[in-house]
């Protein structure tokens, strides 16, 4: 199985401030990966660093390209939607998309738009938090790459949607696209997962599979994020 993702030696510093540092990780074709840490560990900037919208030292390859031109055409990002006028229609959003990038599929779009009831006529001043959560979503999944990366993305969904939206997340994956998604509720995304990569003193502490956590470890997938920040936990634990 061939990596949509290589990082090597990755870092990241703000305000001379250490961020991230020597982080490598690999991701496979294929997978649902979740990316778990505490508020403030880097998930976001691992995140941007992959996409080329932040600049760090280090390798980052998705499938295969490094320049960042060609990293960025393998990857959707969950950006949020900051960068429109609160008087855009979601519409409008929508025809920016399909002019900014020629791998946005309408026909999927339309389709989670109405699984997530999406109203395209409505004003970005006129939705809710959850709603705006869900454009991004249909906005983020509609488009045709390898590595989707999904970014907080339920955070202002209520509890029902959010479950809802999870447990169709697998039919909206395509088979060989490889998903990040790093969120809070970890306990309703693991259903869904096939690894973990666990983000902690500023770099990658841990990266297993799904399936070795319980049936290995005896642990469902929270008790075993947790248990990382309790005990300091095992950073040899890889896949």
């Amino acid at each position: 199985m061939s990596n949509v993702l290589a990082i090597k030696d990755l870092a990241y510093k703000q305000n001379r401030k250490t961020i991230l540092s020597n982080v490598d990780l690999e991701l496979t074709t294929g997978k649902i990966v979740g990316l778990l840490g505490e508020n403030g560990a880097g998930k976001t900037t691992l995140m941007r660093l992959i996409t080329g919208s932040a600049k760090g030292k280090g390798a980052i390859e998705v499938s295969g390209d490094s320049e960042i031109a060609k990293r960025k055409s393998h990857v959707s990002f969950s950006e949020q939607l900051h960068g429109f006028s609160n008087g855009y229609k979601v519409d409008q959003v929508v025809h920016f998309y399909e002019t900014i990038y020629p791998d946005f599929d309408h026909a999927r779009y339309d389709a989670m738009a109405k699984f997530l009831q999406v109203d395209g006529t409505k004003k970005l001043s006129a939705l809710s938090k959850g709603m705006k959560e869900k454009v991004v979503i249909a906005l983020t999944l509609a488009r045709q790459t390898d590595l989707y990366l999904l970014d907080e993305p339920f955070s202002g969904i209520d509890s029902m949607s959010r479950k809802r939206i999870i447990s169709s997340i697998l039919q909206w994956k395509p088979d060989d696209a490889t998903i990040l998604i790093s969120d809070h509720y970890v306990t309703e995304i693991a259903p869904i997962l096939d690894e973990i990569v666990i983000v902690k003193d500023h770099g990658i502490a841990t990266h297993i599979g799904a399936d070795a956590i319980r049936d290995e470890k005896g642990m469902e997938i929270e008790d075993y994020y947790e248990s990382l920040y309790e005990d300091g936990g095992d950073a040899d634990d890889e896949i």
